[in-house]
């Protein structure tokens, strides 16, 4: 679908990768993008073009009003998330699990569907979901995230077909850590998120299904396609390193 022109929405807006694709729809030629987030005042793009809406993706109502105040988007990126770094065995694993699973699956999934009869009277439409290499890998040390992530991923497939004859593409988004507040305690190599972006824009433009936003990506795709064991062994060393590395003080 063309960027240029078109009405674009995105969750959790008001910093981060959010931020990074108004600013990059804006620069394509978006004509309007909203800007979804709970407080819409800290939304800090400042251009006539970007509308800031009040938006907890885990309040029914907030995402219906979104859905009715703008019925005009024809582009819907489905970018707020939470992570919680908790392995699945921790204390309070079970909480961590909830809390993302609200945010990261049914508030997906509630925008979405939301969303989706407006997609379907606007032409030219698409939903992008941010996922995850944790869809496709699963660390030990966020594990609760990544059975987000999984499901996620499986929610994507699922409205893909379901959406495909009203004319709405359906994109996932699989990317590794990105250098935002999320990750910030993550020591480990990190995507910038104006690439996560970028790739993101030339997979609606070009029409791809699926986006790998970095090398770790696309390395996880290839290998869990593939034989899987060289990939757990990996993810055994890091569990094991992780355990026998000092406690922070």
């Amino acid at each position: 679908m063309d960027i240029e022109n078109s009405i674009a929405f995105v969750t959790g807006a008001n910093r981060g990768l959010g931020k990074s694709f108004i600013e990059a729809l804006l620069a394509a030629g978006a004509s309007k993008v909203y800007a979804g987030a709970r407080d819409p005042q800290k939304v800090t793009v400042t251009d006539p073009r970007v509308v800031p809406v009040k938006l907890d993706i885990t309040d029914e109502n907030d995402v219906k009003a979104a859905a009715e105040t703008c019925p005009d988007v024809n582009l819907l990126i489905n970018n707020a998330g939470i992570m919680k770094e908790s392995p699945v065995l921790a204390e309070g694993s079970e909480n961590a699990l909830r809390a993302e699973m609200e945010v990261n699956v049914f508030g997906t999934l509630r925008v979405a569907r939301a969303f989706a009869p407006v997609l379907a009277r606007n032409d030219n439409s698409a939903i992008v979901n941010i996922l995850s290499v944790t869809s496709l890998i699963t660390y030990p040390f966020n594990a609760t995230y990544a059975a987000t992530k999984h499901a996620g991923l499986a929610l994507t497939d699922g409205m893909r077909p379901q959406l495909k004859a009203q004319g709405t593409q359906v994109i996932a988004v699989f990317a590794g850590y990105i250098d935002t507040d999320m990750a910030a305690s993550v020591d480990r190599p990190k995507t910038p998120p104006s690439q996560v972006v970028e790739r993101a824009l030339t997979a609606i433009r070009e029409g791809h299904n699926q986006v790998y936003a970095d090398d770790r990506a696309l390395d996880a795709w290839t290998s869990t396609r593939s034989d899987p064991t060289p990939v757990q062994t990996l993810v055994q060393q890091y569990w094991d390193m992780s355990q026998a590395a000092p406690a922070p003080q």
